[in-house]
């Protein structure tokens, strides 16, 4: 079994249990696992692979709990840079109907790469739309050839706007066919076993453009095949207001009336909760992906994070789409979410520290994962490291680690998988990302001059 150590970080942070911080720290790795954690000079000497990463502060890699990564194809849309949620949607569903399987490949390349220079590890992504010849499979090669660990959720819209829905009727699924379809990725590609680098879920996309009994019957699905559920949720007043005018309940009652708020479960925003929702979350261990850039974007609030931790609703963080962010920068997120909070008058909402838990365990928890999120024995090998003597953090070496979320957001300059290198000296390792980005802007550009890509 290959082993690796890892030694003499500066600081080197847990996030296990006790929050522990180890100067000079180090890993030892054994089959892509943690074996041991502690100061250098307690670790072993000697192992196949040794990496000295002196001078960095090291971390666990982040998990990124909400995506659409075939977004990263509309970025800065003219039409759709000053709309609210509605409005962007309906103005980037006549560009989304011209998206193909190559596309939604390249944009996965893209998305991802992005993601892993900014210190994610792990992510989720939603892809909701499957015009001309695309699948869920393409993104899942992507991740597989670029090495990240990942959560493909098989999403879905089946409520048309002839049947009330918001989405035109040239994008939506049938319902039959969404469903096995979904159980044919479960099947082919879904491995429940620790470390998995790959794992699916079910989620359709939203109370708006997704019939009831299709959520119905995605919440059998999931308690069938014992997987994870994802949506988004009370993300505007709009939203709201549609529920209410639609189905005489709030969102949040909506999904629990038709089987949803049972665990098993995760919503993207959550922008709009009321104290007791947010005790029916808590009471339930329902998830949160909180996107902060992404509902400042589209002018959709702020979400009551500090008011969720309060009551221990599990929270992880969620770049959203690249083109409702127009960006994939997790350790941006991160910092993000920490002056959110504090925008609203409390500079103690929250703190450095606590938005990197919300980027590492908080995430893990959402993706009901106990096999990722901190640096301790029995954890996958996944961290990223940060060199600490660079322009952005001069002058702030006080703290290191509050330095990495006060300080201007940088790329990661090593980063691990799994226990393997795929980011290094701020390069991918596993990808040569020039070419694909020509090849993504050459199918933008297609895309939303109304052209199928050739």
């Amino acid at each position: 079994m290959p082993t690796v150590l890892i030694r003499n970080a500066a600081i080197l942070v847990t996030m296990d249990a006790n929050r522990r911080e180890i100067a000079q720290g180090g890993l030892f790795i054994r089959d892509n696992l943690i074996e041991q954690v502690g100061p250098t000079d307690t670790l072993p000497e000697t192992a196949d692979q040794i990496i000295d990463l002196r001078n960095y502060v090291v971390l666990p890699g982040f998990v990124n709990t909400h995506h659409h990564m075939f977004q990263s194809l509309t970025r800065a849309t003219p039409a759709a840079q000053n709309a609210n949620l509605f409005n962007w949607l309906v103005t980037h569903y006549p560009i989304w109907e011209n998206l193909t399987a190559e596309g939604v490949y390249t944009s996965a390349l893209v998305a991802m790469a992005e993601l892993m220079r900014s210190g994610c590890t792990t992510s989720s992504d939603h892809l909701y739309l499957f015009p001309n010849d695309s699948r869920l499979d393409d993104e899942i090669h992507a991740a597989q050839e670029i090495g990240l660990r990942f959560h493909a959720a098989r999403g879905s819209m089946n409520l048309g706007e002839s049947a009330g829905g918001l989405p035109p009727d040239s994008i939506v699924e049938d319902e039959a066919v969404v469903l096995k379809d979904c159980q044919r990725v479960l099947e082919e590609f879904h491995d429940p076993n620790l470390g998995a680098m790959l794992q699916i879920e079910l989620a359709p996309c939203a109370p708006f453009n997704v019939t009831q009994n299709l959520l119905r019957e995605t919440a059998r699905m999931a308690e069938a095949y014992q997987v994870t559920m994802h949506t988004h949720l009370a993300e505007t007043l709009d939203e709201e207001q549609y529920c209410l005018e639609t189905y005489g309940v709030r969102p949040v009652q909506f999904m629990e009336d038709l089987g949803w708020m049972n665990g098993r479960d995760w919503h993207a925003h959550c922008v709009h909760l009321s104290d007791d929702e947010i005790d029916l979350f808590s009471s339930r261990q329902s998830g949160v992906a909180h996107c902060p850039t992404s509902n400042m974007r589209l002018a959709s609030g702020i979400a009551p994070i500090q008011r969720m931790r309060d009551k221990n609703v599990r929270v992880g963080l969620g770049v959203d789409g690249s083109a409702s962010n127009d960006g994939g920068h997790l350790l941006a997120e991160a910092r993000q979410a920490m002056l959110l909070q504090r925008v609203q008058g409390d500079p103690n909402a929250m703190t450095a520290r606590q938005a990197l838990e919300l980027a590492t365990l908080g995430g893990a928890s959402v993706l009901h994962r106990d096999d990722i999120g901190s640096l301790e024995p029995g954890k996958c090998a996944d961290l990223i490291a940060i060199k600490l003597d660079r322009l952005e953090y001069a002058g702030g070496l006080h703290d290191p680690v509050a330095a990495t979320l006060f300080c201007a957001p940088v790329g990661v300059d090593w980063s691990m998988i799994n226990g393997r290198v795929v980011v290094h000296e701020g390069h991918l390792t596993t990808l040569e990302i020039e070419p694909v980005i020509e090849r993504h802007n050459q199918i933008a550009k297609a895309m939303v001059n109304g052209e199928k890509p050739s």
